[in-house]
C-alpha cells in the first residue's frame, strides 16, 4: 500500500513495529464510525423496495343498518359486510420513488467508501504524527546529554579557575529547558497514542510501540493530473451527482403529485334474511390543496437539487485546492528533506565542533556553544517533522483520489 515506506534509521525495525497497513487494517475493522457509515448504506438500500411498494389494502368489516331496538335483521337492508380496498397510486410516481430510493443509497454507499478512504488519511496521520514524535524525543535526549555534557565542561573549567560561574548557570539553565521540553512532548505522545487507539477501537492505553517513517520521499504527479484523477474516482464527488440525480428524479415524481391516486374497493354484502349482495367502487383523490402542497413540494425538489448541484460546485472546487495545498507539502517537505539533510544538518554539527573547541580554549563563550548546539536540535527535529508531514500528505492525497494506492 505504501512501498516508499523505509525506517528512518538504518537499524532494522524491531519485532513489535506495528506497521501502517496493519493499522489502518485494525481501523477498517474496527472502526465504529466508519461500521456506522456502512450501516447507513445499508439502511438506504432497504429504502428501494418500500419506495416501489403499493400502499397496504384496507379491510373492513361491518354491521350495517341494524335496528337500534333489540339489534334484530328484520330490516331487508340489514347486512354484515366485508369490504377490501387498494390505494393505486397514479403511474410512474412509484417508479419515480423508486429511482430516487436508489440514488441516495448509491450516495450513501459512495459516503461510506470516501469515509474509508479519510479514516486511512486519519490514521496515517496519527500515525506520522506518534512515529516523528518518537524521533523528536531521541534528538532531544541526545540534546539533552550533550547539555549536560556542556555543564560538566562548564564546570570543570569554572572550577580550575579557566570559566566564569555565569557559564555554570546558563548550562543548568538549558538542561532545566531541555529536560521541560522533553516532558512536554512525552505527554503529547501520551495524547497521540490515545487519540490514536480511539481511531483503531483499542483501549485507550493500549501499548503503542516501535512505527515506521518515511526518509525517501518520492515526488507526486502534476497537480493538473491529481485533479483529473480526483474527479474521476472520488467517492464524495460520486455521491453529490448521484443525490443530484436522485433529487431530479423527486423533482419529475413531484410533478405527478397533481394527478389524482386511484381507490379500487370490493364489498361483500351477508343479509341474513335476503340474498347477498357485492359492490364494486371506484374513487380518487382529489387534489383541491394543490397550492399548499403539491406546488410546494415542487419547489422544494427543485431548490433542494440546486442546492446540491452547488454543494457538488463546491465540493469540486475544494478538491482541486486541497489537492494544490497537498501536493505543496509533499513538495515543500521533499525538497527541504533534502537540503536539510545534504547540507544544514551536516554545516550545523560543524559549527557545534567548532564551537566547542572554541570555548575549550577560550576563544568562544559557553552560549553560543550552547545556541550552536540547540540549532542542531531544531533542524534535526525540523528534519524528522518534515518526513511526517509528506507522508501525512500523501495519505490525503490518495484519500481524496479513491484511496489507498490510487497515486499513479
Amino acid at each position: 500500500m505504501f512501498p516508499f515506506l523505509l525506517l528512518l534509521f538504518a537499524a532494522s525495525p524491531s519485532a513489535d513495529t506495528l506497521r501502517l497497513t496493519e493499522a489502518i487494517r485494525l481501523a477498517r475493522e474496527a472502526n465504529p464510525m466508519l461500521r456506522a457509515q456502512h450501516l447507513r448504506a445499508m439502511a438506504a438500500t432497504e429504502r428501494i423496495s418500500q419506495a416501489a411498494a403499493f400502499p397496504d389494502p384496507t379491510v373492513r368489516f361491518g354491521l350495517e343498518n341494524r335496528m337500534l331496538k333489540g339489534f334484530g335483521t328484520e330490516d331487508p337492508m340489514t347486512m354484515n359486510t366485508l369490504a377490501v380496498s387498494q390505494m393505486l397510486p397514479w403511474p410512474g410516481k412509484r417508479g419515480f420513488g423508486r429511482d430516487a430510493a436508489r440514488g441516495r443509497a448509491t450516495a450513501d454507499s459512495l459516503d461510506a467508501v470516501e469515509a474509508g478512504a479519510m479514516l486511512t488519511a486519519r490514521v496515517t496521520e496519527l500515525y506520522a504524527m506518534i512515529a516523528g514524535t518518537d524521533r523528536s524525543l531521541v534528538v532531544m535526549r541526545q540534546t539533552l546529554q550533550l547539555l549536560r555534557s556542556f555543564q560538566e565542561t562548564a564546570t570543570s573549567m569554572y572550577s580550575v579557575g579557566q570559566g566564569i560561574q555565569q557559564d555554570v548557570l546558563q548550562a543548568q539553565v538549558s538542561v532545566a529547558r531541555m529536560s521541560a521540553d522533553v516532558a512536554v512532548m512525552e505527554q503529547e505522545r501520551i495524547a497521540a497514542a490515545a487519540r490514536f487507539n480511539a481511531t483503531l477501537a483499542r483501549a485507550p492505553d493500549a501499548s503503542v510501540g516501535a512505527l515506521e517513517l518515511p526518509t525517501e520521499l518520492a515526488g507526486l504527479a502534476p497537480l493538473d493530473s491529481l485533479a483529473q484523477l480526483a474527479y474521476g474516482r472520488r467517492p464524495a464527488l460520486a455521491a453529490a451527482q448521484a443525490r443530484i440525480q436522485a433529487t431530479a428524479t423527486q423533482v419529475q415524481g413531484a410533478r405527478r403529485e397533481v394527478y389524482p391516486d386511484l381507490m379500487l374497493g370490493l364489498q361483500y354484502s351477508q343479509r341474513p334474511r335476503y340474498d347477498d349482495m357485492g359492490s364494486l367502487m371506484l374513487g380518487f383523490t382529489l387534489p383541491v390543496f394543490a397550492g399548499s402542497r403539491q406546488v410546494p413540494m415542487r419547489r422544494e425538489m427543485q431548490a433542494m437539487q440546486a442546492m446540491q448541484e452547488a454543494e457538488a460546485l463546491d465540493l469540486r472546487n475544494e478538491t482541486w485546492a486541497r489537492l494544490a495545498e497537498l501536493r505543496a507539502m509533499a513538495e515543500r517537505a521533499q525538497r527541504l528533506s533534502v537540503i536539510y539533510e545534504t547540507t544544514i544538518l551536516p554545516q550545523a554539527r560543524a559549527a557545534v565542533e567548532a564551537a566547542l573547541s572554541a570555548y575549550r580554549v577560550g576563544e568562544a563563550d559557553f552560549m553560543t556553544l550552547v545556541e550552536s548546539q540547540m540549532t542542531v536540535n531544531r533542524y534535526a527535529i525540523e528534519r524528522i517533522r518534515l518526513s511526517a508531514d509528506y507522508l501525512t500528505a500523501r495519505a490525503e492525497v490518495e484519500a481524496l483520489l479513491g484511496g489507498p494506492g490510487a497515486l499513479p
